[in-house]
């Protein structure tokens, strides 16, 4: 899949494992086709690597933080269902300011380079 939204920068560490840091500023029409974006990637991601590490004894493959934000309003609560495959969202004012989606997966080497080789971002 090719992003069109979201712009990812990459940093790894001396053991290989990486972190991709994605951001999109979107009209709230747009917003819509910039989830869905975000959603490919979770989605890939748990389907790939299992699920996401949640900070617990057993360290998973990946992890991610995920937030959004519209200009005038202030933070959009948002979420990631990966049993639904689903991500949930508060309401946006239509015509409101732009939509800003932040967005960091990080994880294991492997985890880092299939990443980049599943969506181009090489």
């Amino acid at each position: 899949m090719v992003l069109e939204y979201l712009d990812f920068d990459h940093s790894d560490d001396s053991e290989g494992a990486g972190s991709w840091d994605a951001l999109a500023s979107v009209r709230p029409e747009r917003l819509p086709a910039a989830l869905r974006e975000v959603r490919a990637v979770l989605d890939w991601a748990h389907a790939a690597f299992g699920a996401p590490d949640a900070g617990g004894a057993e360290l998973g493959e990946w992890s991610y933080a995920l937030q959004s934000s519209q200009e005038g309003l202030g933070d959009l609560a948002l979420a990631y269902d990966a049993g639904r495959e689903a991500l949930d969202h508060a309401p946006i004012a239509t015509g409101g300011g732009r939509c800003t989606l932040s967005l960091t997966v990080g994880g294991s080497a492997g985890f880092s380079h299939a990443l980049a080789h599943a969506f181009g971002l090489d």
